[in-house]
């Protein structure tokens, strides 16, 4: 599975100083294979990941999922009704494309 940052690009700005372009992160809808659970005691979003994808990278999917998570922490508080996305192959593709050169204007 993909780092999250590989279709992130660079360009120069007016002053010639290398730019990161902001990464764009598509809408998760809600789909019939969800799972929802509930958090426990020290609960992150990386190992969740890692338990449910094999992949502790794809920890932003289940963030982005879940919009009442507090932004910048990783960490979770237990007792939250979380929806764990299962199509991450949907997901992925419309990451990739949203952050593609050509999305950006490179």
């Amino acid at each position: 599975m993909p780092y999250r940052y590989k279709s992130t690009e660079t360009k120069r700005n007016k002053l010639d100083n290398r730019v990161y372009i902001p990464t764009i992160y598509p809408i998760i809808p809600i789909g019939d294979e969800d799972i929802f659970i509930w958090t426990r005691e020290k609960d992150r979003l990386d190992n969740l990941a890692h338990k449910y994808y094999g992949d502790n990278t794809l920890w932003w999917i289940i963030s982005r999922a879940n919009e009442h998570i507090e932004s910048g922490n990783i960490g979770l508080e237990p007792g939250i009704n979380l929806r764990i996305p299962m199509d991450t192959d949907e997901i992925l593709l419309k990451f990739e494309k949203l952050n593609s050169p050509e999305s950006a204007g490179l």
